[in-house]
């Protein structure tokens, strides 16, 4: 099977400055310029030691805003066309499965089929405790939440049973216009959990942001030997990779010299390369120009 690469430009539902309106401008600018997929994150509530972020310093105290992503990116379907939108990642655990699954069918419907649903545990217990769950349960929960959605989407009567949910024969409608069901994404770690959760679920894996593009390309071979060993095609699973950025002296981004690393990253296996676009559009005013050449130097990378 062989997939098309894709540019996947993340932008800023959070932090301080976090603009629906700046999102909304930015989104349908991406649209309109070719890029293929845009992507937001997830945080419900913050609070406790958020020093305890795994990836660096954490953007903003636990009052910056974080626009529900569910919410914004139907926003960002009524005002686009073409562009695919993904969550990287969305807690999954800390909403109930059904209504989980409810919600992503909707989006999928409301834009034409072009969710991909990314999903990961989290890494802060206080957002399970303001939901009323389980830290120590995550993992079982976000088991719960891809088995209960693939089911779901199928049309039903579903029944599910595990040791944390039961229920029987119900539906739920609508059902996802994407043939295959929405894709799911699985993010973090490949430990012997998660790939049995990409081998089972997943159209894609979203690696933890702290892995080198080595340690990657070293998991992405794992990973298809899991693939095969499933009896899965492994050219069917996409892999996300972030673009290193190239910087001048000054620390400014350099376009063209950043994205000469696109075919080292697909020989590595990425289908995916990510890059946030707040690193290359400074100016609100200029998105549109800003997103055409981020596309003129992706598409020339690719030649």
């Amino acid at each position: 099977m062989t997939i098309e690469p894709r540019l996947n430009i993340g932008l800023a539902n959070y932090g301080p400055g976090a603009s629906p309106e700046h999102l909304l401008r930015a989104a349908e600018a991406a649209d309109a310029a070719g890029v293929d997929a845009l992507t937001v994150v997830d945080h419900v509530v913050l609070g406790g030691d958020l020093d305890g972020y795994p990836y660096g310093a954490f953007p903003g105290g636990p009052d910056a805003p974080w626009l529900e992503p569910m919410t914004i990116l139907a926003a960002i379907a009524a005002r686009t066309a073409s562009i695919r939108l993904a969550t990287g990642i969305l807690i999954a655990p800390l909403r109930g499965a059904a209504v989980l699954a409810k919600a992503a069918a909707t989006l999928d419907v409301l834009s034409g089929g072009r969710l991909d649903l990314g999903v990961g545990t989290g890494w802060l217990p206080k957002e399970y405790e303001a939901a009323g769950l389980s830290f120590a349960q995550r993992g079982g929960l976000l088991d719960d939440a891809l088995a209960v959605c693939r089911s779901l989407w199928r049309g039903g009567p579903t029944s599910y049973r595990s040791p944390r949910l039961a229920f029987d024969d119900v539906w739920c409608h609508p059902t996802p216009i994407q043939a295959d069901g929405i894709p799911l994404w699985i993010a973090g770690e490949l430990h012997a959990r998660n790939i049995a959760r990409l081998v089972d679920f997943a159209s894609g894996w979203i690696p933890s942001p702290n892995a080198s593009t080595a340690d990657v390309a070293a998991l992405a071979g794992t990973l298809r030997a899991a693939l095969l060993a499933a009896a899965r095609d492994p050219g069917s699973m996409r892999i996300r990779i972030a673009l290193p950025i190239v910087r001048d002296a000054d620390r400014r981004p350099l376009l063209e010299p950043s994205f000469d690393a696109v075919p080292d990253l697909l020989s590595l296996g990425a289908t995916d390369v990510f890059t946030p676009l707040g690193q290359w559009c400074r100016d609100p005013g200029g998105l549109g120009p800003c997103c055409e050449r981020l596309v003129a130097a992706w598409r020339g990378a690719l030649a």
